[in-house]
C-alpha cells in the first residue's frame, strides 16, 4: 500500500523518478518520456482524493479561510479598476460612482490573488520558510496592491490607506490616478524588486535575486503571454546555475489563463501533455494544478507544499555533502480562466475564459445600463458584508491568513537590503609602470589588468559579487578572475556543485535579468560584453533606469549597488568580425535617461581602467557603462595620475600637446575612447613635426558626461571649468569612440558649440585592418592633423600659408596606406607601432609603403 501511494505521488508530480543523492549522472533519468495525460490526470485526482480525506478541520478551515480572503483581494483589484466613490458599495452603486478614466488589467488579478494567498498560507506553515514574489504580468497591479493592503504592509509605509472605510476608498480611488499607483508593479509597491513596466524579465530576475541566498525561497509568477517573450524563454534554463548548496531556489509558476490582449496564447493552445513534456525538457518536475476549479484551493494547497518538499531534498543533499547532479527543480503549471470569477457574458459575447477580460470587461459601465448593472452584481458577488466590518475594517478572519512582521512578502528581509560596500582591493598593487619617459611604451590589455583585480574582488566578496557574462568573459581578456574563482553551471561536471562566481550563458537578456535581481537584494555585480550585443538589453535597460529612478525618490527605499557594465571587443578592433559587430549605440541609449542615474566612462589606459573599475564597484544607485580595449595599447598615466584624471573626469595632457603655456592654443584636440585617444596624441606629434608653428592642446575626457552643461547633469562641467580644457573660442576637434552625435547631443547648451568638430564612427567598416578602420571613419591620426590644420588656417596666417600642401600631404599617406592595406592585409610596420606614436615618421611611412607597393 505504502509503495502504491509513492507512485501515485511520483505521477502525480510528473517525476521522471524520484530525486537521488548523486554526483554522477544516471542514464535513466535522460532517456524516460513524459506520462500520457489521461494516467497522469487519473492519478492525480486519486491523489487528491486522498489529500482531501486526510484533512483536518483546522485545514479545512484554512480552506475556506483562504478562499475568503481571495473573494476580499478580488473585491479590491477590481474595485481599484472602477469605483471612485461608494467604494464599499453601502449605497446602490450610481453611475457617478464609476471613474470616468477606466485603466488597469482585470483578466490576470484573480490568479494572482490565488497565488498570493497561496504563498501566505505556506509561509505561515512554516516558520522558518523566508519567501517573496515576484509577478510577471507587470499590470497586475490591482491584486498585487490589493494582498499588500490586506496583509498591512502598505499601511505601514502609506499611512494614508489606514485600515478604515476612508483608508480603503482613498485606496481605490488612488489607482491609476496622478499621484497613486501606476497600473504595473513598480518600487512604490512594498516587496517589489522588479519594474513590471515590460514583460518578459520576471523569471530571471526571481533566479537571480536567490543567488548566494541560501535561506530564500521565491515564487514567481509567469504569465502565459509573458511567456511568448524572448528573455523568458531563455530564463527556463536559468535554474541550470542554481547550486543548491549556497543559493535558495525559485517556485515558477506559469499562469495559464489561455489569452493574451487580442488573441490565445501558444502556451493556452497547447496539451496538457505537450506543455509537461516541454517543461520535463527544461529539466523541470512540472505540476498541472487547475483542471477542476471546484478544488483548486486543496490542488494548490498540495502543489506549493509539494514544491518546498522538493526543495529541501534537494537543498538537503547538496548541504549534506552528496548533492544531486542535474537536480529536477519543481514548478506548477495553473490553469484558471482569464478574469476569472468576473462578468461572465456581456452583449452576447463571453468575456470570463476570453480575451475580453484581458483589461476592463466592461469599458462603457457609465452609459451603457447593461454594463453597469453586471458590474454592480459583479461587485456584490463577492459578499462585500463578508470581507469588511462596520467601520470599513478587513475582517480579522481575512487578515489572520496572512503572516506577521517580516515573514510577509512584502516585509522580507531580502526585498530592502542596507547597502553594505564591497571589500575592494588596493589599487596600487595592480598598477602599471609608467613615468615621463615611458609614456607610450608599455603596451597591455587595460581588460587583461582589469581582470587581474577583478580576481581580488572576488576574493574578498566571495558571496556577494558575481559577473554575468554571454559566454564573452575570456574573449574579452577578463579571464584573470579565474585565478580566484570558476564558472557556475549545475548541468557539467566540471562546474557542478561548486558555487562559482561566473555565469555565462548566450543569452544577454538572461544576464541582464539575473544581475538585476542579485543587485535588487544587496549584492553587487558586473556585466561584460561584446560592444556591438550590449543593445539587445537596451529596453530592459531603460526599465532598470525607470526603477532606480523611483527608488531614489521614495524615502523608505535604501540605497542600491550601482548596476556596471563594461563593454570590450569596440568596434575600432574587429578586423576579424567585421561591420556586423560595429555598433557603439549603447553610449547613445544611455546618455538619453535621467542624468542622476547614468554614468559612462571611457578610460583611455589600463591604470584609468582599474581606477573606474574600483569606483563603479564602489558606486551606489547608477548604471555605470565602462568602455575600454580588450587588445593591447599604450599606457599613458601613472596610477596617481590615473586616479587624479578619472577623478576629475578630464584634464590636459601637457606633455602629448605643443601649446605656449603663456598663451593659448592655436588648436584643441580631444581624445575619448582608447584607440581615439591614442589617434589624437600621433595628432599632435605629426603637427609638431610638419608644422611646427602651430601651438596643440591635446585634452583626454574619461567621463563623458562632463561635457553636459551643469544643469543637465550633475558631473557637468561649469561653463569655466569647460572653458579652461576648451578655451573659449579656440578650434576644437573632438576624436569620439563612438557615433559623433552623442557628443554633439551632449555639447548642446554651450557656448560657441560652432567651433566644435566631432569625429567618431559614421557607420563605415568591414573585415579589415586596425588603421584601416581609422581612415575609413574619418577618424585616424592624419585625418585629425588636417581637420587641425583646415580649423585653424582661417585665422593664423603661418599655418594658411603651409596648409595647401600639408593637407594633401597627409591625404596622400592614407592614400598609400589604402593602396599598402589591399596589398598585404595588414598595417604598415610603422603604423602598428600605434602606441609609441613619438617614433612615428611619416615621410618614413611614405617611403616604406612605396617601396613594398
Amino acid at each position: 500500500m505504502v509503495e502504491k501511494e509513492e507512485q501515485v505521488k511520483r505521477t502525480a508530480a510528473n517525476v521522471e523518478q524520484p530525486q537521488q543523492a548523486i554526483v554522477k549522472q544516471q542514464p535513466k533519468q535522460e532517456g524516460r518520456e513524459g506520462i500520457s495525460s489521461s494516467v497522469e490526470y487519473g492519478a492525480h485526482y486519486t491523489k487528491l482524493d486522498m489529500v482531501e480525506q486526510s484533512l483536518t478541520k483546522d485545514q479545512i478551515q484554512d480552506l475556506e479561510n483562504l478562499k475568503l480572503q481571495r473573494d476580499c483581494a478580488n473585491f479590491l483589484s477590481a474595485a481599484q479598476i472602477y469605483l471612485w466613490s461608494n467604494c464599499l458599495l453601502r449605497q446602490p452603486l450610481k453611475p457617478d460612482d464609476i471613474k470616468k478614466r477606466l485603466l488597469g488589467h482585470w483578466g490576470t488579478c484573480p490568479g494572482i490573488n490565488l497565488v498570493y494567498g497561496h504563498c501566505n498560507y505556506l509561509i505561515r506553515k512554516h516558520d522558518d520558510l523566508s519567501m517573496f514574489f515576484i509577478l510577471g504580468p507587470g499590470h497586475g497591479a490591482p491584486a498585487v496592491i490589493a494582498n499588500l493592503y490586506i496583509s498591512g504592509e502598505l499601511t505601514e509605509y502609506y499611512p494614508q490607506y489606514s485600515m478604515t472605510e476612508t483608508g480603503v476608498s482613498l485606496l481605490i480611488k488612488d489607482f491609476s490616478r496622478h499621484g497613486g499607483f501606476p497600473s504595473h508593479v513598480n518600487p512604490m509597491l512594498p516587496g517589489t524588486i522588479h519594474e513590471g513596466g515590460e514583460l518578459g524579465y520576471a523569471l530571471g530576475v526571481a533566479y537571480g535575486s536567490v543567488l548566494n541566498n541560501p535561506d530564500l525561497v521565491v515564487t514567481v509568477l509567469v504569465g502565459d503571454g509573458e511567456s511568448e517573450t524572448g528573455p523568458t524563454a531563455t530564463a527556463w534554463h536559468a535554474h541550470k546555475f542554481i547550486d543548491p548548496r549556497e543559493s535558495g531556489a525559485v517556485i515558477p509558476i506559469v499562469h495559464l489563463n489561455g489569452f493574451k490582449i487580442a488573441s490565445p496564447t501558444i502556451f493556452g493552445t497547447m496539451s496538457d501533455k505537450n506543455l509537461i513534456h516541454l517543461f520535463i525538457g527544461y529539466g523541470y518536475q512540472p505540476r498541472i494544478v487547475g483542471n477542476d476549479l471546484s478544488r483548486i484551493d486543496l490542488d494548490m494547497m498540495d502543489a506549493m507544499e509539494w514544491c518546498l518538499s522538493e526543495i529541501r531534498k534537494i537543498q538537503h543533499a547538496a548541504r549534506q555533502g552528496k548533492p544531486i547532479f542535474k537536480p529536477r527543480w519543481p514548478m506548477i503549471i495553473m490553469k484558471t480562466p482569464k478574469g476569472w470569477t468576473g462578468i461572465k457574458e456581456l452583449h452576447g459575447k463571453r468575456i470570463e475564459g476570453n480575451n475580453l477580460s484581458h483589461q476592463v470587461p466592461a469599458p462603457r459601465v457609465r452609459e451603457d445600463r447593461e454594463e453597469f448593472e453586471k458590474l454592480e452584481q459583479w461587485l456584490r458577488s463577492y459578499n462585500i458584508d463578508a470581507l469588511f466590518d462596520e467601520k470599513g475594517a478587513i475582517r480579522q478572519v481575512i487578515r489572520d491568513t496572512c503572516p506577521r512582521g517580516t515573514q510577509r512578502m512584502g516585509a522580507n528581509k531580502h526585498i530592502m537590503p542596507k547597502f553594505k560596500p564591497l571589500n575592494l582591493p588596493d589599487i596600487m598593487k595592480y598598477q602599471v609602470s609608467v613615468d615621463s619617459k615611458s609614456r607610450g611604451k608599455n603596451t597591455l590589455s587595460a581588460t587583461q589588468q582589469g581582470g587581474n583585480y577583478l580576481a581580488e574582488v572576488f576574493e574578498k566578496n566571495m558571496t556577494r559579487f558575481k559577473i554575468f557574462s554571454p559566454d564573452e568573459l575570456e574573449s574579452n581578456k577578463l579571464n584573470g578572475v579565474f585565478k580566484t574563482t570558476h564558472r557556475n553551471y549545475q548541468w557539467w561536471e566540471e562546474t557542478a556543485n561548486r558555487g562559482g562566481g561566473v555565469i555565462e550563458i548566450l543569452s544577454e537578456h538572461t544576464c541582464q535579468a539575473l544581475m538585476q535581481g542579485y543587485l535588487l537584494t544587496g549584492r553587487f555585480g558586473l556585466f561584460p560584453s561584446y560592444e556591438a550585443f550590449l543593445g539587445i538589453v537596451t529596453t530592459m535597460t531603460t526599465q532598470y533606469a525607470k526603477f532606480m529612478k523611483l527608488c531614489k525618490e521614495i524615502s523608505w527605499r535604501n540605497p542600491l549597488p550601482s548596476f556596471n557594465y563594461i563593454e570590450s571587443s569596440t568596434l575600432w578592433r574587429q578586423e576579424h568580425n567585421g561591420f556586423s559587430h560595429q555598433n557603439p549605440g549603447f553610449i547613445n541609449t544611455l546618455i538619453n535617461m535621467k542624468s542622476e542615474i547614468v554614468r559612462v566612462y571611457l578610460p583611455p589606459d589600463a591604470n584609468c581602467l582599474v581606477s573606474t573599475l574600483n569606483h563603479c564597484l564602489n558606486s551606489k544607485n547608477y548604471i555605470n557603462l565602462i568602455v575600454s580595449s580588450k587588445n593591447e595599447t599604450a599606457s599613458w598615466l601613472s596610477m596617481d595620475e590615473a586616479i587624479e584624471h578619472c577623478r576629475a573626469g578630464a584634464s590636459i595632457w601637457k606633455w602629448a600637446g605643443t601649446e605656449d603655456v603663456n598663451s593659448e592654443p592655436d588648436v584643441v584636440l580631444v581624445g575619448i575612447g582608447n584607440e581615439t585617444t591614442t589617434e589624437v596624441i600621433a595628432a599632435a606629434q605629426l603637427l609638431k613635426k610638419h608644422i611646427p608653428e602651430m601651438k596643440v592642446r591635446v585634452v583626454n575626457v574619461t567621463d563623458l558626461m562632463i561635457l553636459e552643461v551643469e544643469s543637465k547633469h550633475p558631473h557637468g562641467l561649469t561653463d569655466t571649468m569647460f572653458h579652461t580644457l576648451f578655451t573659449e573660442t579656440k578650434p576644437c576637434i573632438i576624436n569620439f569612440h563612438g557615433y559623433p552625435s552623442a557628443v554633439k547631443q551632449l555639447l548642446f547648451g554651450r557656448r560657441h558649440t560652432h567651433r566644435f568638430y566631432v569625429s567618431g564612427y559614421i557607420e563605415e567598416g568591414t573585415t579589415t585592418t586596425p588603421f584601416k578602420m581609422l581612415t575609413s571613419n574619418k577618424a585616424s591620426r592624419f585625418d585629425v592633423a588636417i581637420q587641425a590644420i583646415q580649423m585653424t588656417c582661417a585665422f593664423n596666417p603661418r599655418i594658411a600659408s603651409v596648409a595647401v600642401s600639408k593637407i594633401a600631404y597627409f591625404q596622400h599617406v592614407i592614400r598609400l596606406h589604402d593602396e599598402y592595406c589591399l596589398k598585404y592585409n595588414i598595417d604598415p610596420p610603422e603604423l602598428t607601432e600605434i602606441m609609441n606614436p613619438s617614433l612615428i615618421d611619416s615621410h618614413k611611412i611614405s617611403q616604406l609603403s612605396r617601396a613594398q607597393l
